[in-house]
């Protein structure tokens, strides 16, 4: 509109008739230029108004086209941050509600917990535990609700004392075990330091703390000498960590697995729950036996597939120092003594089913032992790992055959 103003004012002044035809045309430009501009002011305002009173309305779906781009940026603009805002606070809302995320972090925290406890060991405590406390009856009238209490209240207070000694361990062995064993928690970032440390002092406290209300002695004695010996062979204090040498590793767990859990729990039975006098029965002192042959295997055994880590670490296991297969060999020569000792005792048992069970059972364990051993590749850690594994279910299988010694 300007431009046509300034295209007539200079010929206004040169052309007479041409400027008065200029000059009515000057005129009527700028009536028609003021009334555009009023109406363009009008058509603001109203677009103004009508904008405002749109943008109070609740509703972010509505979809408004302007003639000022600017305003259309704005309510566009806007329009975005909220709708985003929202979008993210329902999407949250939604993900901390659903149901299955929920049960996903439920199922992860249980499988980080299951192999913080080493499950291996709960299974051979429990079951050992139940085996021992077998061989305290004497007549058929003693399983009763008193001996099934009598159990329970030992399986529960040694299980509380096994994560314990099994997590001090993993606190103890953190960088060693993101070496030999990265799936465990603390090795792997899931569990923190802290939070190992937390579970480990819980437990503890939970197993004394439940001696305590049984009030039996051997239980209690049980448990403490299974806390210091654990204690010894794993926490990094001078004149402790026994596990760095091979002869005072191999003690621990031999007192603990083949001393404490056979004559202590049985005592637990025999004289806190049936009130009898302690006895040393023969099948009790088979069991002490045969587990003193078996506790040093799992002592040697377990390093053989921990020798890259060991080293690195200057824990001196008869692995490092023999060699993986001499170790090897022996573990499966001790046993199978241990088996042959065992077919010796059922043979010379007064009882029939005694001699049946103990004797044919003892010699299809050793049958399987040496087949799988002629299988072993020692060149291979999740070859030998397995096999460790084996050597495990040999125990509790021993331990099923236990109280059928008489």
């Amino acid at each position: 509109m300007d431009s046509v103003l300034f295209r007539c004012l200079p010929h206004a002044s040169s052309h007479t008739a041409g400027g008065d035809f200029c000059r009515t045309r000057h005129c009527a430009a700028i009536s028609y230029a003021s009334s555009y501009g009023l109406n363009a002011s009008c058509n603001k305002r109203k677009v103004q108004n009508e904008y405002n009173l749109r943008l109070r309305k609740p509703s972010l779906n509505h979809h408004y086209k302007g003639i000022g781009g600017g305003y259309t940026f704005q309510k566009y603009d806007m329009k975005f941050v909220v709708k985003a805002t929202s979008e993210k606070s329902f999407g949250s809302e939604s993900q901390a509600f659903d149901p299955k995320s929920v049960s996903d972090s439920v199922k992860n925290s249980l499988d980080a917990f299951y192999r913080f406890s080493r499950p291996h060991t709960v299974i051979g405590t429990a079951l050992s535990i139940i085996s021992v406390s077998l061989l305290a009856v004497e007549k058929i009238s003693d399983i009763s609700p008193l001996f099934f209490t009598g159990v329970l209240e030992a399986v529960v207070a040694a299980l509380f004392m096994n994560i314990y000694i099994v997590g001090l361990n993993q606190l103890s062995d953190v960088e060693i075990d993101k070496i030999n064993k990265p799936y465990l928690p603390l090795a792997s970032g899931e569990y923190s330091f802290g939070t190992g440390v937390a579970i480990v002092s819980s437990f503890s406290i939970l197993s004394f703390g439940l001696s305590w209300i049984v009030g039996s002695w051997p239980l209690f004695w049980a448990l403490f000498v299974s806390f210091v010996l654990g204690t010894a062979y794993s926490i990094n204090v001078p004149l402790l960590r026994w596990k760095r040498f091979a002869v005072l590793a191999a003690m621990c767990i031999l007192a603990v697995r083949a001393v404490i859990v056979q004559l202590a729990f049985f005592l637990h039975m025999q004289t806190h729950v049936y009130k009898r006098p302690p006895v040393f029965s023969r099948p009790l002192i088979f069991a002490t036996a045969f587990m003193s042959f078996f506790s040093v295997v799992i002592a040697l055994f377990k390093d053989i597939p921990d020798i890259e880590g060991d080293k690195v670490f200057g824990i001196q296991s008869f692995s490092v120092r023999l060699g993986q297969k001499p170790v090897f060999w022996t573990c499966v020569t001790l046993l199978e003594i241990a088996y042959g000792v065992a077919l010796l005792v059922g043979a010379s048992s007064p009882c029939l089913w005694s001699k049946i069970f103990t004797g044919l059972g003892h010699a299809v364990l050793a049958a399987i032992l040496w087949y799988q051993a002629k299988s072993v590749d020692l060149k291979s850690k999740a070859s030998i790992t397995s096999f460790y594994m084996f050597i495990w279910k040999l125990f509790y299988a021993e331990y099923l055959l236990i109280p059928f010694v008489r």
